[in-house]
């Protein structure tokens, strides 16, 4: 299993995760952040757990992100 953690306060909206990964990623229309698809939320921050074959985009994803307000670990 794959774990991503993402820390959605301090998301600038760059778009980069979407681009990396767009199956777990969307921006949103309503604040233009970014949205952790099924990502859970517990205290502002988001963590879901997925398939192993979504490693690489969203280490991808994390790499793109500015604000580094993503972490991908294999557990």
């Amino acid at each position: 299993m794959v774990q991503i953690v993402f820390f959605r306060g301090k998301c600038i909206g760059c778009n980069g995760c979407v681009e990396a990964a767009p199956n777990r990623w969307r921006v949103s229309k309503k604040d233009g952040r970014c949205n952790l698809i099924e990502g859970k939320e517990k205290k502002g921050v988001y963590q879901v757990l997925v398939h192993e074959d979504e490693y690489s985009e969203n280490v991808r994803a994390a790499n793109n992100c500015p604000v580094k307000i993503i972490k991908v670990k294999l557990l």
